[in-house]
């Protein structure tokens, strides 16, 4: 896996149901190596720590490779890199091989996995519809949060190399618990019993 692009992100002000929003997932490529911090990316924009930033999300990485599909659903965009809000887009990344509590080292960093991304309505103010929520959902490419277990530089260029593979269950086996229609408990437990799980999707697994 090879990073393609580094992105942060402004804090912008935007309107949302007749109310004032601020956000950070306006993220967009950055020609400089950005630093992965133990809770956060230097430089960028984290507006809302109860949802993003923080120990479990500490930095979000997203698939290069589904960026062509994308653009076919939603050709009006003017896209770039950093358009899912990912502080890293890295070409060959795939969720059903990526697992929770893999180590990586990217760059000089090393970190863990942990969750993958859940939508809300800020992906659909990125996208100018809600709709994308439901095409985001559906596709399956949550993009992978991760943790930051050795702070470092990250650059386009760089390598995402798998250290030490973690559990057996990935980021997608994770992505469908949480959103498929029809549940499996006995998987449902398992992902409980991982104890590198974040605990915003521990959370939202105990709901179920």
């Amino acid at each position: 896996m090879q990073v393609v692009s580094v992105n942060l992100g402004e804090k912008r002000t935007i309107r949302w149901k007749r109310k004032e929003v601020e956000t950070g997932i306006f993220k967009y490529p950055v020609n400089d190596p950005i630093t992965l911090g133990y809770e956060d990316v230097e430089n960028d924009h984290v507006v809302d720590r109860k949802y993003h930033g923080g120990i479990d999300k500490a930095c979000y990485l997203f698939s290069a490779d589904v960026y062509p599909s994308w653009k076919s659903r939603y050709p009006q965009l003017s896209w770039d890199w950093g358009m899912f809000g990912e502080n890293v887009t890295v070409r060959d990344l795939d969720e059903s091989r990526v697992h929770i509590g893999s180590t990586y080292r990217i760059g000089t960093a090393l970190v863990e996995v942990s969750e993958p991304r859940q939508p809300c309505f800020k992906l659909g103010i990125r996208f100018g519809t809600q709709k994308v929520l439901k095409d985001f959902i559906a596709a399956g490419h949550s993009g992978v949060y991760v943790r930051v277990l050795t702070p470092g530089v990250v650059k386009a260029g760089d390598q995402m190399t798998l250290i030490e593979k973690g559990s057996d269950l990935s980021i997608l086996d994770i992505f469908q618990l949480i959103y498929q229609q029809h549940k499996n408990p006995e998987l449902i437990h398992k992902a409980l019993q991982l104890k590198n799980l974040a605990e915003g999707a521990r959370r939202n697994l105990q709901k179920l």
